[in-house]
């Protein structure tokens, strides 16, 4: 019997913009609304929340028996609640940690939530730690520490850790340790 070789799926038309307005012009990110014509000739409303992308670091420590993840811990106000995260955002690793890395390497790139948020982020394998002093901004109440990865992932499969960049960067880190 013949065999048929899978095709790779068409790629699909895009929809055709008829109009975009800047709604909202913040000074991390602004909001679009677009008005757009899609493929099948269907009009709709799209608001999308643009930011220039940002960087997480995931600082791993090899030195001891278990790999272990630098971990931050800081209140998030649009979450309400503190959270267990990986360092990210523009500013360096050293500025809100400490730390610095001898080896880095690009480990990941992702929409976090593509549905409505245009952010990229690039998450940054770091080896090589060596602590120092964190010197974070005025408005800044961060707490960091070191953690086994075994635990951080416990933390995540029990529900504590709940920050989506850290739960599939450490579940990244995983399947290449």
């Amino acid at each position: 019997m013949p065999t048929r070789k899978a095709s790779a799926p068409a790629k699909s038309a895009k929809p055709k913009i008829l109009s975009s307005e800047t709604v909202f012009n913040g000074r991390v990110f602004h909001v679009t609304r677009d008005h757009v014509q899609e493929p099948n000739g269907v009009t709709a409303t799209r608001e999308v929340i643009c930011h220039s992308g940002s960087v997480v670091v995931l600082a791993v420590d090899d030195t001891g028996p278990e790999p272990c993840v630098l971990l931050e811990r800081q209140y998030r106000y649009a979450a309400q609640d503190f959270m267990l995260e990986l360092p990210a955002g523009k500013r360096e690793l050293l500025e809100e940690t400490g730390y610095s890395a001898r080896k880095w390497k690009r480990a990941l790139y992702f929409y976090p939530s593509p549905g409505f948020l245009e952010e990229t982020m690039t998450v940054f394998l770091a080896r090589g730690l060596t602590a120092g002093t964190a010197q974070p901004e005025d408005d800044e109440r961060i707490e960091h520490d070191l953690v086994p990865l075994s635990r951080v992932v416990r933390w995540i499969t029990s529900g504590r850790i709940r920050d989506g960049k850290t739960i599939a960067s450490v579940l990244w880190l995983t399947q290449r340790s």
